[in-house]
């Protein structure tokens, strides 16, 4: 009878939060201009809206929940049954923070009025549950009262943001990264580097997301190494705009979640990668390489096409996930289009035990790789020789098995290893690539939101090779909400897989704008 008061006094913190924050400026907002008014009116909208801007429609959107955390469940139950969560615009959540009685009674409110649609819509809801906020609503009936008469105020004045403002379903999501970085003992000079990414993220159902994403950038790699790219440098298109991912995610029921990527998807995006607080998705806020950031696995056939992804979640504690990129979807040639081009296919099970403290995988990814591209991995992970060994039509077939391990709140750790069976299509010959790697990670750490973290590991190397032996530490300072700034260094034994040549040395201060 009590487990959705359990889940409420679990949740309530973030949505509280942002309600207060509205009532703290709804006084002053009685003279404000039409700019003051829509930020009034954005945190109005967070609470309890099902088509809020930061409306939460699956738990892991929040940057600062993981599946390992001891409130986890009581927040995936709340958003999957009434989706009355919403997170901080900077997709964190900030479940540690203390509450106050009215703190409590906005996320009461918030789940009140998702019920109440929920009815309206003929949707099932439980008689426990129901008696239950029946009681809560007695309980906390002035400070409901309170919180709906400055509420009120607030909605008299939406009326012309309604008319005027860009859309009622899109926002607005940005990362912006600065890196000055040093390569020592390859003749690189000091590099400033930029990369912007702009997505505008729409929702349609509440429960849905298309992510339009357009990047700029100048970030090309070292000249000289064949590994060490860093997560920023994975193109360099001039700064001039260009098209970075096109994709829309949906449910089907309650076990099931489609990826449907038309343009430049990768396999971290749906796909579990069991690599906490190092991945970013190659985004600029956790690892400083592209290596350390996840398994290469995820970064084989990363096709510039569309193609499709699911996860199948029959229990809790394990996750089916499929898919398959296809490198040409987009062009009608012969020897191309969706299913004649270069491609790739990958299946992985996850399983969460103890817990949901340890998460191991297992994954295997088949890959064909036509003449025109047929580089294996992608995203600057690898030697000349593990990562185009023969520089011809290639098909391959890799094995990897992924682990993580939460061992407390400031420790965790990650390992991974991959395994690629190469084979020159139209000859017998035939290569082993192998990868390996493990990191720990220590979130947190100084205060709030900053991050340490060290990780070695061996880039994709061929038979020929010297093992490129990947070291990395770095530390990321949490300036406040949207800015970070992380130094750190990279140390490569072997950086092109020829033990006669100079180690790698790379220096990097990167600076991390989000919004």
């Amino acid at each position: 009878m009590f487990k959705l008061l359990r889940n409420l006094l679990l949740v309530s913190p973030a949505i509280a939060g942002i309600a207060l924050g509205l009532q703290a400026s709804a006084s002053a907002q009685t003279t404000a201009n039409d700019s003051q008014i829509l930020d009034g009116v954005n945190r109005y909208s967070q609470e309890g809206s099902v088509d809020s801007v930061n409306q939460v429609t699956n738990v892991n959107q929040l940057r600062d929940v993981q599946p390992t955390d001891w409130a986890y469940e009581a927040l995936r139950s709340l958003v999957d049954r009434y989706g009355c969560i919403a997170g901080y615009p900077n997709q964190t959540y900030r479940g540690s923070q203390a509450l106050t009685r009215y703190e409590f009674a906005a996320g009461l409110n918030s789940c009140l009025n998702q019920i109440e649609r929920l009815i309206a819509s003929s949707e099932a809801v439980t008689r426990e549950d129901l008696d239950t906020m029946s009681r809560l609503a007695q309980e906390f009936e002035a400070e409901l009262a309170t919180l709906g008469g400055r509420i009120d105020n607030i909605e008299s004045r939406t009326a012309f943001l309604e008319d005027n403002q860009f859309s009622t379903t899109t926002k607005l999501e940005a990362e912006v990264a600065f890196g000055v970085a040093h390569e020592f003992n390859f003749d690189n000079q000091t590099v400033f580097q930029d990369r912007v990414r702009l997505a505008f993220v729409s929702s349609f159902t509440g429960e849905d997301a298309l992510y339009t994403r357009i990047d700029a950038s100048n970030a090309g790699t070292f000249d000289g190494i064949d590994t060490g790219a860093l997560t920023y440098q994975t193109s360099d298109s001039g700064n001039d705009v260009v098209l970075g991912w096109l994709a829309y995610y949906f449910p089907i029921g309650d076990k099931i979640d489609v990826y449907l990527p038309a343009a430049y998807p990768l396999w971290v995006d749906f796909v579990p990668s069991l690599s906490p607080y190092l991945d970013s998705f190659t985004g600029a806020t956790g690892s400083l390489s592209s290596f350390a950031e996840s398994s290469p696995i995820y970064k084989i056939g990363l096709g510039s096409g569309g193609g499709l992804g699911i996860n199948f979640t029959p229990t809790e504690f394990i996750t089916v996930s499929g898919g398959y990129f296809s490198d040409t979807s987009f062009d009608p040639t012969d020897g191309n289009g969706l299913a004649n081009g270069g491609y790739s296919a990958l299946g992985q099970v996850t399983v969460s035990l103890l817990d949901d403290k340890l998460q191991v995988a297992g994954t295997y990814a088949r890959g064909y790789f036509t003449d025109e591209n047929p580089t294996i991995f992608d995203l600057g992970v690898g030697t000349t020789a593990g990562i185009n060994p023969f520089d011809a039509a290639t098909a391959t077939n890799s094995y990897g098995v992924e682990a993580a391990f939460q061992f407390n709140d400031r420790i965790a750790f990650n390992a991974f290893g991959v395994y690629t069976d190469a084979s020159e299509l139209g000859t017998d010959d035939e290569a082993d690539i192998w990868s390996y790697g493990a990191g720990v990670a220590f979130p947190d750490f100084g205060k709030e939101g900053n991050l340490a973290a060290i990780f070695a590991g061996a880039e994709p190397y061929g038979e020929t090779d010297d093992i490129p032996l990947h070291l990395e530490g770095f530390y990321k300072y949490q300036l406040n909400d949207n800015i970070s700034v992380t130094p750190g260094v990279i140390y490569i034994l072997s950086p092109n897989g020829d033990s006669d040549e100079d180690d790698a040395i790379i220096g990097v201060l990167r600076t991390t704008f989000t919004f």
